[in-house]
C-alpha cells in the first residue's frame, strides 16, 4: 500500500530544489521565520543556528522549495521525519507533543 502514494522523483528535481533551497536560507524571511528558535513539530526552544529548514512535503516525494512548504525544525525532528509526510508520521507528532 504504500508505494501507491509514493511516485519516485528524478534526481534533477531534487537537486534544482536544493539550490532553491541554499538561496531562500540566506534571505531575510528565513531569518525572521526561524528567528523565534522553536521546532515546527515538537515545538521545543533551540538556539537559532541549531534549526534546519524541513520540506513538510519532502523534496523526494515532490516537494517545492516554496515558503509554505518550508519550517524551521531541530534536527531531532528533521531526521525522525525522513521522506514521511505529515498524516504518515501523525503518531510521532501525537507522542511529542503528549510526551
Amino acid at each position: 500500500m504504500e508505494g501507491e502514494y509514493f511516485i519516485p522523483v528524478d534526481t534533477e528535481h531534487i537537486a534544482l530544489e536544493k539550490n532553491k533551497a541554499k538561496e531562500l536560507r540566506r534571505s531575510q524571511w528565513w531569518k525572521r521565520k526561524r528567528s523565534s528558535g522553536r521546532c515546527h513539530y515538537c515545538q521545543s526552544s533551540f538556539p537559532v543556528g541549531e534549526l534546519t529548514m524541513d520540506h513538510v512535503v519532502p523534496l523526494s516525494r515532490g516537494g517545492r522549495t516554496v515558503k509554505s512548504n518550508v519550517v524551521p525544525c531541530c534536527k531531532d525532528c528533521n531526521t525522525s521525519k525522513r521522506d514521511l509526510l505529515p498524516l504518515e508520521w501523525e503518531e510521532h507528532l501525537v507522542r511529542l507533543r503528549d510526551g
